[in-house]
């Protein structure tokens, strides 16, 4: 049996929002651009939570950025 272990990324609160906000973009309005769940965003947006990378994939896209970018450490 092969077991893949998908890892968890520490997300950029903070750059998260800040996108987020530029964008003049509520939550919910992201929630529905993206298809990530409204808690979800505002777990990662507080740093609550860690993103799978299909997460991470799906904010970026809405947010129109790389994913990298959302990553914590990356400029």
């Amino acid at each position: 049996m092969l077991v893949i272990m998908e890892r968890f990324i520490e997300v950029d609160g903070a750059k998260l929002r800040a996108l987020r906000r530029r964008r003049m973009l509520s939550l919910r309005e992201l929630e529905q651009l993206s298809g990530v769940a409204f808690d979800n965003i505002n777990k990662l947006e507080n740093e609550k939570r860690r993103a799978q990378p299909r997460t991470l994939r799906k904010l970026a896209v809405a947010l129109g950025v790389e994913p990298h970018e959302l990553m914590k450490g990356e400029e």
